[in-house]
Order: structure tokens, then C-alpha cells, then sequence
């Protein structure tokens, strides 16, 4: 078995740039499968998943390759998440795998409920939903724990390298297979050019222009490549230790948010109202965490990033169903006879009723995912600090608090990210 590994990792590195290609023109035509024959949004999940578990064992062989040659030398430096998440995982073995399987659920998790809805009646889907929910919570948690640190998205390295950058002799680089046969020579120079040595001038055309840089341009220049606090920093150091428990209970919170929410989804209750509570979770979270230095790039841009996540509640619930989706179907059939707008709202018509239908319709984004039509009518029982909102939701005003609710929790996200 281990020898077929090798063949393939061997295939891999020599073909790599055309892998990538094809990789990148698969998951094109994901986008437009669904709608185009029966079951075709399976197919085009499974291609997709498939894909994504593919790219994670081809970035970790690559990984590999790249750093088992001495000749290669990145054009930029690694990226702040690259040197971080890298460095975790190979000081603890624990990380790596926590971090990939958390991945693997991600990337499959989508694929696994549509089997699931096929397959299998409501209540044992949800089951199995919640269930995926458990694993995800308890990887970021192990995660958490082990570095005592906020847990980034995506917690595992990403490729920062051109893969036609790679060395084509591949055979001297695989990690794992031994090479069969010797590098080929370099080829002989003819007889007729091996005393051509006077240059031929330089036509006026291909003359470089003298240089015209100002001084302001050269300092733009040379600022991106001085060196900053987190350039000397340990890779492990670039997120400051969880000190206070108010830090470790608002990170805590934000983890276990798609697990409360699915777990309210699934058991339907009519007192309760699951989109409104995970928003609260949310708002409380971002409320508890603390205010990171100026300094400390990496943490203030996974903040950036969950702040920009909250705009994904638009497709999800109430919001969705009384807002987002009637906005999105006058557009599609205005547009439906447009020239070029027409293949749009044909997409849109295609992903609309997945986003009906699956939980994880949204399994590529980083947050908890929407809520199915069936949870739009609950109700919230007023034991929060948002008391004075909590008693306006009723029958006909539901939808409409829904909607201002989520715009001020964006403005607020807006406003503290500016300050």
C-alpha cells in the first residue's frame, strides 16, 4: 500500500501544475451542476467535497516536497495564519489532527446530510447533524485547549506557493519514493554557438526607460518589506495567551454556537426561537472578547473575519425567508430575459431551494449555518437582557425584528471594526 502512496505522491510532483489546473476547472463546474438533471446538486457536492479532501492531501505532500529541497525559496514570506497554524502543528501532533479532521467535517459535512435526507427519516437527519455539530465542537475545543489561544479559521495551513514553482525533477525531491534511474544530463551546446560570446545591441525599442521613481515611490516599496513585531516574533507567539475568563468563556460561547443552534433546530421546540438565540450567542460573544493590541495582526484579522461572517444570517431563517429570499427571486425574474443577467438568475434559481432544504448549504463558510423554514415561526421566551426587545416579538412583528435586530448587530460590528 505504502508503495502505491508513493507512486502516486511521485505522479503528483511531476504533474502538479496540471493537477492544479484541473482541480481549479472542477471546481468551476461545481457551481453550475445543480438544477441540470436529477440529483445533480449530489453530484456536484460530492465532486466538491472530494475535491477539497484532495486538495488537503495534495498541500500537505507539496508541503512536504517544498521543504525537503534546498533549492527552493519562496518569492514572499509565509503568511502570519501560514506561520502559525504551521507551527502548531508540527509542535503537537494532537493540533494536526485535531485541526484536519475538524477540516474533514467541514469539507463533508454538506455531503453527509444530503445522504442523510435520502436515506434516512427527519429525526434520525437531525441526529446525525447534531452529531457532526459534537465532533466540530469538541476539535476546536481539544484545539483551544491546546494552545490556550483563539481558534482560527481554517485552523491547518493553506498553500502559499506556485505549484509550477516545484522542481520538475521530481524523483529528487519525492519524500517518499527513491529515485529509479539518474537525472538526466544537461543538453550539449552545438558546435556553431559554443564561441558566440559578442552580444547582439539592444534594439532602441527594447531599451529599459531611464528611471523616473520619486522617492515617495521607492519608501512605498521598501515599507511592506521592513520588518515588524511579528516578523521577530515565535510563530506560536503570535496570539497572545487566553488570560482573563472572561476571554475564555467568550471564546467558549462562540464555539459552541452551531452546536446549541442545530440542537434547538432539531428538537423544535415552539418556546424557543433558535435564529434569535444564536444572534444573542454571537452578539455576546463579540461583546465578551477582548480588544487586541494593534500589534497583534493575526488576531485582529480573525476578528475582522467573524465580524464579517455575521452577514451570512441574511440566508438563514426569518431573515431569509420573509427578506433575503423574496429580494433574490424579484431580482432573478426581472433579469430572467437580460442578456447576461439571465445566466445569473439562473444560478440563483438553481441554489435557491438548497438553501430551503439543507442545513449546510453554506458548509464553505466559517460560521453556524442557517436554519431550515420549519424554525422561522418560533417563539423566544424572554429571559435575556434584551427584555425590552424580546417582548415586541410577537405573530406579525416576528419577522420585522428579525430583520432590525441583525442590522444593528452589523452596525455594531461596523462600528467597532472602524474604531
Amino acid at each position: 500500500m505504502s508503495s502505491h502512496f508513493a507512486r502516486y505522491e511521485s505522479f503528483l510532483v511531476k504533474n502538479v501544475s496540471t493537477i492544479s489546473s484541473l482541480e481549479s476547472t472542477l471546481r468551476s463546474i461545481t457551481w453550475i451542476l445543480p438544477g441540470r438533471f436529477r440529483d445533480a446538486e449530489l453530484a456536484s457536492e460530492a465532486l466538491s467535497a472530494s475535491l477539497n479532501v484532495m486538495s488537503m492531501y495534495h498541500d500537505t505532500l507539496l508541503e512536504k516536497v517544498v521543504q525537503a529541497d534546498p533549492k527552493y525559496k519562496a518569492l514572499i514570506p509565509p503568511s502570519l495564519h501560514t506561520r502559525y497554524t504551521r507551527a502548531w502543528s508540527e509542535k503537537d501532533s494532537l493540533y494536526k489532527w485535531a485541526a484536519r479532521v475538524l477540516q474533514l467535517v467541514r469539507f463533508t459535512e454538506l455531503l453527509i446530510e444530503m445522504g442523510l435526507r435520502r436515506k434516512v427519516s427527519q429525526r434520525n437527519r437531525w441526529r446525525g447533524i447534531v452529531l457532526l455539530e459534537v465532533i466540530k465542537a469538541v476539535s476546536r475545543l481539544v484545539l483551544l485547549r491546546i494552545t490556550r489561544r483563539p481558534v482560527l479559521t481554517p485552523p491547518i495551513p493553506e498553500r502559499e506557493f506556485d505549484p509550477s514553482a516545484i522542481p520538475l525533477d521530481a524523483e529528487a525531491v519525492s519524500p517518499t519514493l527513491a529515485p529509479s534511474s539518474p537525472p538526466s544530463s544537461l543538453p550539449v551546446t552545438p558546435e556553431h554557438l559554443k564561441n558566440n560570446h559578442e552580444p547582439l545591441p539592444l534594439h532602441p525599442l527594447l531599451t529599459p526607460p531611464p528611471p523616473t521613481q520619486s522617492p515617495q515611490q521607492v519608501e512605498d516599496f521598501l515599507l511592506p518589506k521592513a520588518l515588524n513585531t511579528s516578523s521577530v516574533k515565535p510563530p506560536t507567539a503570535l496570539i497572545a495567551t487566553l488570560a482573563s475568563p472572561k476571554d475564555w468563556l467568550s471564546e467558549i460561547i462562540y464555539i459552541l454556537r452551531p452546536l446549541v443552534y442545530a440542537t434547538m433546530l432539531s428538537r423544535k421546540r415552539r418556546n424557543t426561537n433558535p435564529l434569535m438565540v444564536i444572534l444573542m450567542m454571537e452578539l455576546l460573544a463579540r461583546n465578551m472578547r477582548r480588544v487586541p493590541q494593534r500589534s497583534a495582526q493575526l488576531e485582529r484579522a480573525e476578528y475582522a473575519l467573524r465580524d464579517r461572517d455575521m452577514l451570512w444570517y441574511i440566508l438563514r431563517g426569518s431573515i431569509w425567508e420573509s427578506w433575503t429570499k423574496p429580494k433574490l427571486e424579484a431580482f432573478a425574474n426581472k433579469t430572467a430575459n437580460a442578456p447576461l443577467l439571465g445566466l445569473f438568475s439562473a444560478l440563483m434559481r438553481d441554489w435557491v431551494p438548497l438553501i430551503d432544504e439543507y442545513h449546510y448549504c453554506e458548509s464553505s463558510i466559517p460560521t453556524a449555518p442557517h436554519p431550515p423554514p420549519s424554525a422561522q415561526t418560533a417563539s423566544l421566551t424572554p429571559s435575556n437582557r434584551h427584555c425590552t426587545l424580546v417582548l415586541l416579538i410577537r405573530s406579525h412583528r416576528l419577522r420585522v425584528v428579525h430583520v432590525i435586530f441583525m442590522l444593528a448587530c452589523l452596525l455594531q460590528a461596523s462600528v467597532r471594526a472602524l474604531g
